[in-house]
């Protein structure tokens, strides 16, 4: 894993941000509760975020394929197949986004879409702050 992939978007449970390091090879989240410096991997706090993003997209796949649909003016139905199939078959694609990891400019943008995720010293997810819809996006 090249690094932690939601670096700049993980905050403790008192809304503090949550710093990112190595330990060793591997990228670490560091949690500072009372003093103490927790090390959770970076890779369980990001499988837990993506398999509930993954589960989100399931959820509606429909309106997902259809914004592709009219973001890209393809309307046919091998476009739209293919959209379902990479939103029913996006955790093949996980291996790939830990080895390259999310873009700055990707984070950046999540950030200021409102998109947060809030640990506990054991790395397990409080919440994550999904946007509704780009609409409601801050300008």
């Amino acid at each position: 894993m090249a690094k932690a992939l939601f670096e700049g978007l993980v905050f403790d449970e008192q809304g503090y941000p949550v710093s990112a390091t190595f330990v060793g090879s591997e990228p670490v989240y560091v949690v500072v509760e009372d003093g103490f410096r927790y090390h959770v991997a970076a890779r369980k706090v990001d499988e837990q975020v993506l398999e509930l993003l993954k589960a989100q997209a399931r959820q509606h796949e429909a309106q997902i394929s259809e914004l592709v649909m009219r973001m890209t003016g393809q309307d046919d139905l091998f476009t739209r197949a293919a959209v379902l199939n990479a939103v029913r078959n996006m955790d093949k694609s996980f291996a790939q986004l830990f080895e390259q990891g999310l873009p700055e400019a990707v984070r950046w943008y999540l950030g200021m879409l409102g998109f947060r995720v809030v640990i506990n010293r054991h790395g397990e997810l409080v919440s994550v702050d999904l946007p509704a819809s780009a609409d409601e996006a801050p300008l």
